[in-house]
Order: structure tokens, then C-alpha cells, then sequence
């Protein structure tokens, strides 16, 4: 496996913890409308989601149909 490729946890964690302090910048550090804005990202993409479930065809996805939830996706 190439060193590219095999990244150390600390290395993912902190592209992790610079995503959240991005966030937070965002919002000027204040943590509650973060999770707002979040959660209303969360429900918007859902929406679309569901949206784009109804206008795929079976025969184009080749059989895939999107899951909502995480748990749901990963046993698939």
C-alpha cells in the first residue's frame, strides 16, 4: 500500500477537526446556528433525495434505490 494511501488516524481526524472549525467560522463560533444551518442542510438534501427517487427509473440505477438513513445504507 502507497504512503498516499494509507493515512494515519490523527491525519483523518484532523481534516475532521478542520471541518467543524469550519463550520463554526462560518457562523462566527457560535455553535447552536451551526447546528442549525446543519440540520436544515440535512433536511434539504433528504427532500431532494426523495425527489430524485421518484423521477429515477429502476433500469436506470440498475436496481440501486437511495437509502435515508445511514444504517439503512450501510446494510444494504
Amino acid at each position: 500500500m502507497s504512503a498516499a494511501k494509507d493515512r494515519s488516524d490523527v491525519e483523518k481526524y484532523d481534516d475532521w477537526l478542520d471541518d467543524v472549525a469550519a463550520a463554526l467560522a462560518w457562523h462566527g463560533g457560535d455553535a447552536e446556528a451551526t447546528i442549525r444551518t446543519l440540520l436544515a442542510d440535512c433536511k434539504y438534501l433528504r427532500e431532494q433525495l426523495a425527489l430524485a427517487e421518484i423521477a429515477m427509473s429502476l433500469g436506470f440505477t440498475r436496481g440501486w434505490k437511495p437509502a435515508h438513513d445511514r444504517e439503512t445504507a450501510r446494510s444494504s
